[in-house]
């Protein structure tokens, strides 16, 4: 009998390695496919993107890593480039809604439409029965489940994958923890085994946020004002450079209290914080979600969420209107943001999500956000 094939996103990191040794473990016919997503020689010019100490773009450094753990494992490697769909899709996307003075969240966006569309398409021309990708996560009797590791769990990063893009789709590694993932990599002398996770917006990297985002969108500088006191106590650097519940980098001096971004007023250019993460501001008993991508054909009235990654799951009741929902947490929750998404769980399974349009407090919308 011929083999299935299962077509890989290789990343050059540790979990698409070990994720194709398990599909050889499996029995499949395994092929690799890295994409290249973003050109890194272009805004590169503008701000200098950065290169290892040889002078090498990290995003060739992940292809030569890829190729070599394909080349040991006797795997196939194609590479193909979805730049141009990356910055129509997912870009372009990310841009407008910081001009909104919302939050994106672009890897969301990645996995619907580059990684589980386009990359799914151009697996199919290499003759894949199934597509495969190193993502935490589950599929079992078509639900989409939460990963055993659930420290390293990505099934938010999947909301807004569709139930037709999830069929004969492969997660290898779900049922793995992370530190057992690293062992199965040292044992094959792979060189991904010890090589660090990469953390952040992939086309960004480890450059400076602010300094990649002018490149795009012009800083505007403004005030920032407590919100309790309407005082003014600084000035930002662009609204763009800043999300609801932030913390660290506001350079704000003259008080030891701890200040947090609570909210933005794009007509006026201003930005809010409070004082103590305690303050009624930050905190909020619901919110409207739009953008509506649901995995179950019954729709539920009681479940939990997540409104971020890592984030603990929270009991809530959902009110399903046309094409949005109302998803009430009278418990109150802090630091619930626009442009992020909403993800809603029944115990370990997944069952979608959306993006939040508004957010409220006692059924009105919060004026600052």
């Amino acid at each position: 009998m011929k083999k299935r094939t299962v077509v890989i996103g290789m990343s050059g990191g540790v979990d698409s390695s070990v994720a194709a040794i398990e599909l050889q473990r499996q029995g499949y016919e395994v092929i690799g496919l890295f994409m290249r997503n973003w050109d890194s020689f272009a805004d590169g010019e503008m701000d200098g993107a950065p290169t290892t100490k040889e002078g090498i773009c990290p995003q060739e450094v992940d292809y030569n890593d890829a190729k070599k753990v394909c080349d040991k494992l006797g795997i196939p490697l194609y590479r193909k480039d979805f730049i141009k769909e990356y910055w129509d899709y997912v870009f372009t996307y990310f841009l407008d809604e910081l001009k909104k003075g919302r939050t994106p969240n672009p890897d969301i966006m990645c996995n619907k439409y580059i990684k589980f569309d386009m990359f799914a398409k151009e697996a199919q021309k290499l003759g894949a029965d199934y597509i495969a990708t190193g993502h935490y996560a589950r599929l079992k009797d078509g639900k989409l489940l939460k990963a055993v590791d659930l420290n390293k769990d990505q099934t938010y990063f999947l909301s807004q994958v569709s139930k037709e893009q999830l069929q004969n789709v492969l997660f290898p590694i779900g049922d793995m923890l992370k530190s057992d993932v690293r062992k199965i990599a040292a044992q094959y002398g792979l060189i991904t085994a010890t090589k660090k996770d990469s953390t952040g917006i992939c086309f960004i990297g480890e450059r400076n946020f602010t300094n990649f985002l002018k490149n795009y969108l012009p800083n505007q500088a403004g005030d920032v004002v407590n919100i309790d006191t309407n005082e003014v106590v600084g000035r930002h650097i662009g609204l763009m450079n800043y999300t609801i519940g932030q913390r660290r980098g506001l350079n704000i001096g003259g008080t030891e209290d701890r200040m947090f971004v609570v909210g933005k007023d794009l007509s006026k250019n201003i930005l809010y914080i409070c004082i103590g993460e305690d303050n009624d501001y930050l905190v909020s008993d619901s919110c409207v979600v739009d953008t509506l991508n649901y995995l179950k054909d019954e729709k539920v009235i009681e479940c939990n969420a997540k409104f971020r990654y890592r984030q603990e799951d929270i009991p809530v009741k959902l009110e399903w209107l046309d094409n949005e929902v109302i998803v009430r947490y009278p418990q109150g929750v802090k630091r619930v943001t626009p442009g992020q998404a909403c993800v809603f769980y029944k115990d370990d399974e997944c069952l979608g999500g959306g993006i939040i349009k508004e957010v409220r407090k006692n059924e009105q919308k919060l004026w600052y956000l």
